[in-house]
C-alpha cells in the first residue's frame, strides 16, 4: 500500500527563480530588522523586554504572530485535513477565551508587580521552590516546542532545494540565531509582524485557489461528506473524532474542561512565551489591550488554515489515499503523513511567483514561532536560573551575555529536539502532550495562588510537581494501551487531570503548611492588591476603541457568534 504514496523525495516543490527571490528578499529584511534592532540593544532590558517601550498594535500582532509557529500551521492544517471543522475548537473554545481572559484579568498582576518573567512571579508569590519547578519545566518546553518549528523549517527548505534534513535543519537554525542574537526581542517582535503579514498573504490566495480548484464552498462540502469520516466533518459539535469520546456528552466535555479551560488557559495565561510580548509595551493598558488586539486577527485564522488542510485531503490524491488508508487501518503508516497537507496543496494549486509568496509564508510561520520560544527561553534561563541560582549580583552587561549564549545553547539543542517531532504523523499530538505536561498543572497552581491568599508556598511546589507527575502517568498508561482514545483525546484527559490533582494536592498541603504574611502578597494576589495597583492612572482617558474591556466585550460577542453560526 505504501507504494502507491509519494516518495518524500518526490514532495519536491517546483520553485521558479521568480520564487527564489521572493525568499531570499524576505531573508534580507528579517536580516535587516535584526541588524537595527541591535542599535537599540543597550541594557539586558532592551534585549529581553524591548525596553518595555513598544505600542500595543505591534505587540498585538506579535503576540499572534508568536503563536502563528508548526501549532498554527502545519499542526492545525493537518488536523483540519483529519478531523475537518472540529478544529475550530483549537480557536474559539481553545484561545479567544483565555486570551481575553489574560488581557482583562492576569495582565495588571504582570504588569503592575513588574516581573520580567512568569517563573519570576511564582518566585514572588510562592517562593524558589515553585520558581525552579516552573523554571526548569518551561526552559525544557521551549527547547523541545522550538524543535518543531525548526523540524518543519528544515522540512521546507528540503523540499524546496532537496538538501538533506539534517542540514536544511542546521541552516534554519543559523538563520534564526543570526537576528535573535543581534537583536534580542526587538527583533523578534518586529519579525513577527512582518512574519504576520507575510503569512497571511500566502495563506489567503492558498485557501482562495483551493477552493475554486475544489468547486467552490459546496464542492468542498460535498467532497468531505464523501470522504472517509463523512458529513461529520462539517459540524463542530460533538467533535468525537478529535476528542476521542464516543458519547457526545463526554465529548464536549472533555472540549470544553479539557481543552477549553485547562489547556487553553494553561497556554494563554501562563506561557511566557505570549505573556513576554504584552510585557515589552509602555503601559498596563496597553499591556492588557495586547492579548485583545491578537484575539480579532486570531478567531479568522482557521479560515486560511483549517480549510486547506481539508480541501488538501479531498483534492490531493496522495492525501485521500493516505487519509482513506489510515481510516481504515490506525496503525497504517506510509511515506505521506498529515502534516504535509499544506505541503501538497501548494505544490498542486500554486502557480510561480504565488508559490514564492507560499514558500516565504510558511518560512515565516516556522522562523516567528521558534524565535518567540527561543527569546523567552533566554529570558528565564538568565534571569530565572542563572542569576538566581548561579551567578548573583554580576553587572548588567553580564547577563546580556549570558542571554546571548543561552540564545545559542538553546538553538543548537533544538537542532536535536527537532528529531523527536520528525517521529509524529500529526504535529499537534505531540504539542498537546507537552502541553498538558507543562501548561495545565502552571494554570492550577496560578489561578488558585492568584485568588486565594491562603495558599502556601509549600502548596505551589508540590501542587506543579504531583499535577505535572500525573500527566506523564497517564501519558504512559496510554501509550501502553491499558485505555485507547483517539484524536488528542488522550492529551484532554491528561491535562483535566493534572489539573485536578494539583488543585487537590495543593489545597491538601495548604491546610499543614505556613502562609506568607499578607504583607508579601500586595501586587501578586487579587484580594491584597489595591485597585490603583492594578489599573493604569490614564484609562479613564482613553478613547472607547482604547479600552481593554469593552474591545474583550465585543471579541467576546463575535466568536460566540461563530461558534453559533458553524455549529
Amino acid at each position: 500500500m505504501a507504494s502507491t504514496y509519494l516518495d518524500a523525495s518526490e514532495l519536491r516543490l517546483d520553485a521558479a527563480p521568480v520564487d527564489f527571490a521572493l525568499v531570499a528578499l524576505y531573508f534580507v529584511f528579517v536580516l535587516g530588522i535584526g541588524l537595527l534592532a541591535r542599535q537599540r540593544v543597550s541594557s539586558s532590558i532592551d534585549f529581553f523586554l524591548s525596553g518595555r517601550s513598544l505600542p500595543a498594535w505591534v505587540t498585538g500582532l506579535a503576540f499572534i504572530s508568536a503563536n502563528l509557529g508548526a501549532v498554527e500551521i502545519m499542526g492545525m492544517s493537518a488536523n483540519g485535513a483529519q478531523f475537518g471543522f472540529p478544529t475550530f475548537h483549537y480557536f474559539w473554545i481553545g484561545a479567544i477565551p483565555a486570551m481575553l481572559f489574560l488581557g482583562v484579568v492576569m495582565m495588571p498582576f504582570y504588569y503592575g508587580s513588574k516581573v520580567r518573567s512568569v517563573p519570576e512571579f511564582m518566585r514572588r508569590r510562592f517562593g524558589t521552590g515553585a520558581h525552579l519547578v516552573n523554571a526548569l519545566s518551561f526552559a525544557i518546553a521551549q527547547v523541545l516546542i522550538a524543535g518543531v518549528n525548526l523540524y518543519l523549517l528544515g522540512t521546507i527548505l528540503n523540499v524546496l532545494l532537496g538538501w538533506p534534513l539534517w542540514l536544511s535543519v542546521v541552516i534554519a537554525a543559523v538563520i534564526v540565531l543570526s537576528y535573535i542574537t543581534l537583536g534580542g526581542l526587538s527583533a523578534a517582535i518586529y519579525n513577527e509582524v512582518l512574519q504576520f503579514f507575510v503569512i497571511v498573504a500566502a495563506l489567503l490566495p492558498l485557501t482562495l485557489v483551493g477552493l475554486h480548484k475544489v468547486g467552490g464552498w459546496d464542492g468542498l462540502r460535498e467532497k468531505v461528506s464523501a470522504s472517509p469520516g463523512g458529513a461529520t466533518q462539517l459540524d463542530s459539535w460533538p467533535g468525537n473524532e478529535l476528542s476521542g469520546f464516543g458519547n457526545n456528552m463526554l465529548s464536549v466535555l472533555g472540549i470544553v474542561f479539557g481543552l477549553g479551560f485547562v489547556l487553553s488557559f494553561g497556554y494563554w495565561t501562563t506561557n511566557f512565551v505570549e505573556v513576554q510580548r504584552a510585557l515589552a509595551t509602555h503601559s498596563i493598558s496597553a499591556a492588557r489591550r495586547t492579548p485583545i488586539i491578537g484575539a480579532y486577527p486570531k478567531m479568522f485564522i482557521p479560515l486560511i488554515v483549517v480549510i486547506p488542510g481539508m480541501i488538501s485531503a479531498v483534492l490531493v490524491p496522495q492525501m485521500s489515499e493516505y487519509k482513506a488508508a489510515k481510516t481504515a487501518n490506525p496503525d497504517f503508516s506510509g511515506d505521506t503523513t498529515y502534516n504535509q497537507a499544506l505541503l501538497y496543496l501548494m505544490k498542486d494549486v500554486l502557480p510561480n511567483g504565488l508559490l514564492g509568496v507560499g514558500i516565504a509564508g510558511l518560512l515565516a510561520a516556522f522562523m516567528a514561532g521558534m524565535a518567540a520560544n527561543i527569546s523567552a527561553f533566554n529570558t528565564v534561563f538568565s534571569y530565572d536560573l542563572w542569576q538566581q541560582y548561579v551567578r548573583k549580583d554580576r553587572p548588567d552587561g553580564y547577563y546580556l551575555s549570558i542571554g546571548r549564549w543561552a540564545t545559542v545553547g538553546a538553538t543548537v539543542t533544538a537542532i536535536f529536539t527537532a528529531f523527536i517531532a520528525s517521529s509524529f504523523s500529526n504535529m499537534m499530538d505531540y504539542l498537546q502532550t507537552l502541553f498538558s505536561f507543562f501548561n495545565a498543572p502552571l494554570f492550577a497552581t496560578f489561578i488558585l495562588g492568584m485568588f486565594w491568599k491562603r495558599m502556601t508556598p509549600t502548596a505551589g511546589w508540590m501542587g506543579l510537581v504531583c499535577g505535572t507527575g500525573s500527566a506523564v502517568v497517564i501519558f504512559i498508561l496510554h501509550q501502553m494501551e491499558v485505555f485507547h482514545l483517539s484524536g488528542q483525546g488522550s492529551s484532554f484527559v491528561a491535562a483535566g487531570v493534572a489539573f485536578t490533582v494539583d488543585i487537590v494536592v495543593s489545597v491538601l498541603v495548604t491546610q499543614v503548611t505556613q502562609p506568607k504574611p499578607a504583607a508579601e502578597l500586595v501586587g501578586l494576589v487579587y484580594s491584597e492588591t489595591p485597585k490603583e495597583v492594578r489599573t493604569d492612572p490614564e484609562q479613564a482617558s482613553l478613547p472607547w476603541y482604547q479600552r481593554p474591556v469593552l474591545l474583550a466585550g465585543i471579541a467576546l460577542v463575535l466568536v460566540i457568534a461563530l461558534n453559533i453560526i458553524v455549529g
